[in-house]
């Protein structure tokens, strides 16, 4: 009976690890498509160079 639990608790315990990395893919790909927006989206300074569309 504990073996049963033991691997039925691992598929478990992978199974979260799984959706998790998968939201975390995703969660990593609107990032990029943000900060890639971003640079493109950014608005003209003075003098017309571009300026940066961060603070830091």
């Amino acid at each position: 009976m504990v073996p049963l639990l033991l691997v039925l608790l691992l598929a478990l315990v992978l199974f979260g690890a799984g959706f998790a990395l998968q939201a975390l893919w995703w969660i990593a790909i609107i990032v990029l498509a943000v900060w890639l927006l971003g640079f493109v989206m950014r608005s003209a300074g003075a003098g017309g160079t571009r300026g940066r569309w961060y603070r830091w």
